[in-house]
């Protein structure tokens, strides 16, 4: 045995690096309504995680509201998940659809799980209820225009 690994408050780099890995991974499948085991992947820009829901209330209450709630008021704990419910931004449905798709601050990018079709419907169901009353619909090529 080696000198570090006899000290109980050594860590392997490589079992560090896989810790902060499952981690992630775990952090978004609970924000997404799913469980650690159902995520194949902790590769954030994976492509192999997809969801089967297709419309954007089905889509709204399996992914957002694991952390926006089921009322879209907002959540506080581990982390602050800003409101959707009455949100001006959302008057610019650009700037949803680009956060959606690429994220931004705490919130994971979903672009590499969603298609351009799911993300319009999500989009568009959140900025049509809630208090939200945007009458202009997200297209697909809105969100195909985002993309990296």
């Amino acid at each position: 045995m080696t000198k570090a690994s006899t000290r109980p408050h050594a860590i392997d780099p490589d079992r560090r690096r896989l810790g902060a890995a499952t981690l992630a991974a775990m952090a978004l499948a609970i924000c997404a309504g799913t469980t650690a085991a159902m995520a194949q992947s902790t590769d954030f820009r994976s492509t192999m995680t997809r969801y089967p829901e297709q419309s954007g209330e089905d889509l709204y209450h399996a992914i957002c509201q694991g952390c926006h709630m089921p009322d879209a008021r907002r959540a506080t704990g581990a982390g602050a998940y800003p409101a959707l419910a009455g949100d001006p931004k959302l008057e610019a449905a650009g700037y949803a659809v680009l956060v959606v798709v690429r994220g931004q601050k705490g919130m994971p990018a979903f672009g590499y799980a969603l298609s351009d079709e799911q993300i319009a419907a999500v989009v568009n169901y959140v900025r049509g209820h809630f208090g939200n009353s945007y009458k202009d619909e997200v297209t697909v090529a809105d969100v195909s225009s985002v993309r990296p």
